[in-house]
């Protein structure tokens, strides 16, 4: 159902800018928004892992790193990746007080998956597996290459519309509205697509919820991380995604200060809503309600000698 809503509004999206395209900027202007938004966005997609991860200062691991809890983060992640018929991802960690994760690159073979130290220090073990499984989803899904194709078509027709701001899109009397409806357009147009754009991101969110938790094979893991991670993250300040807020859809959970209400203008849905779809997933795979932790199964923290009183710190400091 979320791949035919992905579809479904991509559809929607392409339709939008054939249309406004052809009334703003005719055949030629079509094409020259496309390849301007295209060569852009290709750049970017190409070029993602190593942006981003410079942007964030990420630090690579493997399982020879000093610390406990990093090499326990590094095989959860490689053998859920070798469950879930993956390539080796690269992985690497944040150092940032707030608890979030993403992934990143343009294709499995190139994929990298991050965790913020304070993701390590503040949940158990299954839950930073839960978190780490919805990361790997969208390599699986290949969401890079999605939401790429998203941003092409939504960037063309903001050029689309900056075009006809700076260089008139032709003769106004030719259009429904003559010059009130060029400006209706240069302004509407970005704006629709931008919602367009933040509902299929919302959907593939979603569609790495359900197949992260299967291959975790813990959706209550991950509804229990997705709620602490968002509390924790209304009150722990990331200066490097309020620098660069574009980035923040990258995230499992909204890093931006708190501004993670779901609406048409979030990238990211409403964590009860997530929650509820976990659970009701939870029901289906026969998982029911979520039994005690058993004593054989020691949370992150204790298996990995990190302090749990109070706000945990673990080897961070």
């Amino acid at each position: 159902m979320n791949h035919l809503k992905t579809f479904a509004l991509l559809a929607v999206l392409t339709a939008l800018f054939m249309g406004i395209g052809y009334m703003i900027g005719r055949v030629p202007g079509m094409l020259i928004a496309l390849l301007f938004a295209g060569g852009m966005n290709l750049f970017s997609y190409w070029n993602a892992d190593k942006i981003v991860l410079r942007m964030y200062r990420a630090q690579p691991v493997d399982e020879r790193h000093p610390n406990a809890v990093v090499r326990t983060y590094v095989a959860d992640v490689l053998q859920m990746a070798r469950d879930a018929g993956l390539p080796r991802p690269k992985i690497a960690i944040i150092p940032s007080d707030q608890p979030n994760a993403f992934a990143t690159g343009r294709n499995p073979e190139n994929a990298a998956v991050c965790a913020t130290t304070g993701l390590l220090d503040m949940l158990t073990r299954e839950e930073v597996r839960g978190v780490m499984a919805h990361e790997l989803a969208h390599v699986k899904n290949r969401d890079t290459l999605t939401m790429t194709v998203t941003a092409t078509i939504a960037g063309a027709i903001a050029a689309l519309a900056n075009f006809a701001l700076f260089f008139g899109g032709g003769d106004d009397r030719e259009r429904p509205g003559g010059l009130i409806g060029t400006l209706a357009l240069m302004i509407l147009a970005p704006m629709a697509a931008g919602l367009v754009q933040m509902a299929i991101s919302r959907t593939r969110e979603y569609d790495a919820d359900r197949v992260g938790a299967e291959i975790a094979r813990d959706p209550h893991a991950l509804a229990s991380a997705l709620q602490k991670i968002e509390a924790y993250a209304r009150r722990i300040h990331n200066p490097t995604a309020e620098r660069n807020p574009a980035s923040g859809q990258l995230f499992i959970i909204n890093p931006l200060a708190g501004r993670g209400a779901d609406n048409l203008f979030s990238t990211h849905p409403n964590t009860g809503n997530r929650v509820r779809a976990l659970t009701e997933l939870a029901m289906k795979m026969g998982g029911g309600a979520r039994p005690a932790p058993s004593p054989a199964a020691p949370t992150f923290a204790a298996a990995t000698s990190v302090p749990s009183a109070g706000h945990p710190r673990g080897p961070w400091g």
